[in-house]
Parts: structure tokens; C-alpha cells; sequence
């Protein structure tokens, strides 16, 4: 953007989570002393000629940057320096970033930001803020020795035409860019920072004051409610399956002494002789199964830590660390599981069985971030992840996860399969002709509904804080909706299943890994949903990296719910 850079400086050191995040972290020219009032002091001034090729070019930059309310985002002491403003009701909003600028329309309508001043009033004209009053507030401890500690950073961002930039003023009309202006177009960037004292914020709970603003509470427990209610709902329908028709089935069952009797069986108690079969295609099922446990049992984790605490948005980068280095740990589970089914199911294959758990998800998760990469690389972008740390994700998931996989596949081979409490017939069964809602499809695509159900809310909100850079700090809902979600895709699948043996039809395995499976694919028309009506993204490289990390983030998902 060509904005004021700091001269000499070396760059802050990222952790993974941020580096796979995208977040960078760049010095900045603009100096504080603590306590020293500053007014109005200069730090660059930038000229563009615009008869010159390369500087209308990066003047068209800063254009359209202003355009589509692009954002700065700074960082004083780990705290992001807020743009406060009233909102409706009276309500105060901190916003962890500020406007570069904003946009007056031809018909002389203010865009974003420009509603704030009056001044800026000149049609088909962009005014960019380079001036800003920053106010830094600290908390003076107790004990003198220690000194004093930043609770809060707030600024105002302000536009100034500096009549003499080389003695800035800060006074006068607004830094107006026309659209079509010709000839020397010259911006001052300038600072103002002065100090107060603020006994009431405590060091502890600096950050309360932007999440407090952040509204939605509300909402939120809304949807938790109507999880809630959903998840009541089914548990009744399960639990008055298991226990009356289970148990008149089962009491009917017992009550017959002769043959005859017996010959006239019905519905599930039918299929006791095929309900066993291995499934079609098992191996890539127990793969499946393997790699969907080892992200249950991270996501459960990670969630609990951020439930704790450890993980607030003031340790940046730690939620995405915190993840990768527990997937790569779970590799354990994930082999063990995998084995445990693939013998289950009678397989013989099994070099292929835990080298599929170890490569095949993993592969596809990391191949398609690999593409994104090499999109962003091409692109120029800042978050484009250095070959370097690439080396250090495949370094922990060949020398780490890789092993670990092996370990449990061996322990899974070397215990004896899952005893089936009935024989398995010779000749398969004859399936019946199914009714409309007992056939596959139906059944899988009716039972994502309710777990996605429960989920649509918080996913909103997921999706801003990945996209539109809000902050996420409500991991004691995101928790609680986690464990809705796992009721909710249980109790679905449990329930159609039951539905299905009912109807004679005994091909259970498949149908029940889908069945909650399944909500990833609402998931997925969800987030298209989201791209086109909430998300104003431009570009063909842009899109495409929305979609590809939304593929990661849908095919997690899909092996996490089912």
C-alpha cells in the first residue's frame, strides 16, 4: 500500500498458528516514549506524480483499498490498538482495526467510514486518514518498583491536507483525493499520542473492554436453546425406541417357546443372520473411521484448552498450534481404531490398511494447502507460508504422526477382532423393495438436518472470525454446541438405523457413517451461502482460496461427524 515504513527494524517471529493463519507481523515507524505527549508529530511523506506509470499505479492501489474499506490492524504490547465509536442505543462499539480511508460516491453518498465527518462531502472523491490520535492508557502498580502497564490503546483516525508538510499542523480541510485528479498528489502521514491514567482496568482483564462490544450474546443463547430443544427431542425418540419397542420386541421374542412361532419373525430380529456382513469397500471405512476419531478426540481437546483459557485471542496463533501439534500426536487412536475395524470386517490387507490411515486424509488435506500455497505464492502475497515451515508440517507428519500411526495399528492388529454375538449366514439375504424414507439416500440426506441444526449459528460466527477478522472468544458456547453436536449426530444415526433394520434392510455401516456424514455437506452449501451474500470478494485467486480452505475445513467436518 506503500504507507510509512519503519527503517532498520527487525521483524517480530510468528509461531505456527499464526504463520499457517496468514498473520503477519511487520515493525512500524511510528515511535512512543511512555508518558511523552507527542502532537502532531511528522513520519513520512509520500508523493505521487500521476502523470508517472508507477505511481498511478500505486495511488489506483490506495483507490481501490479505500474503495473496499480495507483495514489497518495495530499492535501495541500484544493489545490491538481499537477505533471506538457509538453505535445505536447508545451502545459503544471497539472495532480492532480502522479504515485507510473512505469513498464519497458520485451522487455524493458517504461510503463506510465517511459518515463520521461532516467535512467530507466532495462527490466521486476518497479521503484518506493520515492522521491519527492515538490515547494509550496504563494501570500504575502498586508497588512503585514495577512501574506502570498499557491496559488499553485507543486511536482516532482523522484526515488532515497539511498546508506546509514539512511542519505538520494538523488543522484544516480534510486530505481529499479526487477520482480524477491529475498532476502532484502529496500525503502527509502524521501521529498525535498522549498517555492517561486509568485506575479501574486491571492488567489482567485488558482485553474485556473490546469483547464486551462485540454484541451476539444473546443470539447465542438462543441457539443454544434451540440446539437444546432439538437434542431433548431426539433423545426422547431414542430412548422411547430402546426401551418400548426394544423391549416388547425383545419380551415377544422370548415369549415364543415353539418353532412355529418363530418362523413368522419380523422386522429387525430378521436380519440377525446378515447384520455382520462386512460392508462394501470396508477398508476405505475403517480409514475413514480412524482419521474421523483422531480429529474428534483433537477437536475435543483443543476446545477443552480454550475452555480453560490458554488459548485467548491475546495468545495469537495459539488455537491452530494447539491443533496441529495435537493431530499429529493423535496418530495413535487413529491407527488403532483403524485396525481394530479393518479386522472386524475380515481384511487381510494390512500394510494397505495403515498406510491409507496414515497418508490418505492427511495427503488430501495437505495437497490441497499445498495448492492454496502455491496460489498465494504466485500472487505475492505476505501470507503465502515459507518453504520452511512447509518442511516443518511434512517433518511432523512423516517423523511423528507417521510412527505414531504405526504404533496403533499394531496394538489394533495384535488384539483379537470385535466378537460378533451371531453367526453370519452363508447366502446374503434378500433386501425387500424399500419404502420412499428407508431407501439410502433420503435417509442420509434427512439425517444431517438436525445436527446441522443445532450448528448454523455458532458457524456464522466461526466463519466471520475466519474471514471478516472478528474476534472468537466464545469457546464456552463453541464447546457446549460441540457436545450438542455429538449427541445430535449419535442420536440421528441411531434412530434411522433403527428405522432401516426395521425394514429389513442390513447394509448398517456405510448408511450410518454417512447419515451424520452428511452434515457436511449442508455445511458446505452453507458456506457458499455465506461467500455470496455476506463476503464481497473479487478476483479469481481470491475465490479459489476460499473454496480450497473450505474443502479442508468440509472434509474435516465430514470425518469428524461421521
Amino acid at each position: 500500500f506503500d504507507f510509512c515504513q519503519a527503517e532498520g527494524k527487525k521483524r517480530p517471529s510468528e509461531n505456527l498458528g499464526q504463520v499457517l493463519f496468514g498473520e503477519r507481523i511487520e515493525p512500524s515507524p511510528y515511535r512512543f516514549t511512555f508518558n511523552n505527549k507527542e502532537t502532531c508529530k511528522s513520519v513520512c511523506i509520500k508523493t505521487y506524480d500521476t502523470t508517472k506509470p508507477e505511481d498511478k499505479q500505486k495511488l489506483d492501489f490506495l483507490k481501490k483499498s479505500m474503495l473496499l474499506n480495507y483495514q489497518h490492524h495495530w499492535i501495541v504490547d500484544n493489545m490491538p490498538v481499537t477505533w471506538c465509536y457509538d453505535v445505536e442505543d447508545g451502545l459503544r462499539f471497539c472495532n480492532p482495526g480502522f479504515p485507510i480511508g473512505c469513498y464519497i460516491t458520485e451522487d455524493g453518498r458517504p461510503k463506510d467510514a465517511c459518515v463520521i465527518n461532516s467535512e467530507f462531502h466532495e462527490k466521486d472523491t476518497f479521503y484518506i486518514f493520515n492522521h491519527v490520535d492515538i490515547k494509550i492508557y496504563y494501570h500504575v502498580v502498586e508497588n512503585e518498583a514495577l512501574g506502570a502497564r498499557l491496559v488499553a490503546a485507543k486511536l482516532e483516525p482523522k484526515s488532515y491536507k497539511h498546508t506546509h508538510p514539512d511542519n505538520p499542523d494538523c488543522s484544516g480541510v480534510p486530505m481529499d483525493i479526487s477520482n480524477k485528479a491529475n498532476g502532484e498528489v502529496k500525503i502527509a502521514y502524521t501521529y498525535s499520542v498522549s498517555f492517561e491514567e486509568e485506575k479501574n482496568i486491571r492488567w489482567a482483564s485488558r482485553w474485556d473492554y473490546i469483547l464486551e462490544s462485540m454484541p451476539h450474546t444473546h443470539i447465542q443463547w438462543f441457539s443454544i436453546m434451540n440446539s437444546l430443544v432439538i437434542v431433548l427431542f431426539l433423545s426422547g425418540m431414542v430412548a422411547m425406541i430402546m426401551l418400548r419397542t426394544l423391549h416388547k420386541d425383545i419380551a415377544r421374542y422370548n415369549q415364543m417357546d415353539s418353532t412355529e412361532d418363530a418362523q413368522e419373525e419380523f422386522g429387525w430380529k430378521l436380519v440377525h443372520g446378515d447384520i455382520f456382513r462386512p460392508p462394501r469397500k470396508g477398508m476405505l471405512l475403517s480409514v475413514f473411521l480412524g482419521s474421523g476419531t483422531q480429529i474428534l478426540i483433537m477437536t475435543f481437546v483443543t476446545l477443552f484448552f480454550a475452555c480453560l483459557g490458554f488459548l485467548s485471542p491475546a495468545n495469537r496463533g495459539a488455537l491452530m498450534t494447539c491443533a496441529v501439534v495435537l493431530w499429529v500426536l493423535l496418530g495413535t487412536p487413529a491407527g488403532y481404531v483403524a485396525a481394530r475395524f479393518y479386522k472386524s470386517f475380515g481384511g487381510e490387507k494390512w500394510k494397505t490398511n495403515v498406510l491409507l490411515t496414515s497418508f490418505l486424509c492427511p495427503g488430501i488435506v495437505f495437497a490441497d494447502f499445498f495448492i492454496m500455497n502455491l496460489i498465494l505464492w504466485g500472487e505475492g502475497s505476505s501470507a503465502a507460508i515459507p518453504f520452511g515451515t512447509l518442511v516443518a508440517i511434512l517433518a511432523l507428519w512423516f517423523c511423528i504422526s507417521v510412527p505414531l500411526t504405526f504404533i496403533g495399528a499394531y496394538f489394533g492388529f495384535k488384539k483379537n477382532a470385535i466378537e460378533h454375538p451371531v453367526r453370519t449366514n452363508q447366502i446374503p439375504r434378500q433386501i425387500p423393495e424399500q419404502s420412499f424414507y428407508t431407501k439410502p439416500l433420503p435417509g442420509i440426506i434427512m439425517g444431517g438436518i438436525l445436527p446441522f441444526g443445532c450448528i448454523f449459528i455458532q458457524l456464522f460466527f466461526i466463519l466471520n472470525s475466519i474471514w471478516s477478522h472478528q474476534m472468537y472468544y466464545m469457546f464456552g458456547f463453541l464447546f457446549l454446541v460441540f457436545i450438542i453436536l455429538v449427541i445430535t449426530c449419535s442420536e440421528a444415526t441411531i434412530l434411522l438405523c433403527y428405522f432401516h433394520l426395521c425394514a429389513e434392510d442390513y447394509h448398517w455401516q456405510w448408511r450410518s457413517f454417512l447419515t451424520s456424514g452428511f452434515t457436511a455437506v449442508y455445511f458446505l452449501i452453507y458456506a457458499i451461502h455465506y461467500f455470496f451474500s455476506k463476503l464481497q470478494i473479487t478476483g479469481t485467486a481470491s475465490t479459489i482460496l476460499y473454496f480450497g480452505y473450505t474443502m479442508i475445513m468440509v472434509l474435516i467436518f465430514f470425518l469428524f461427524t461421521g
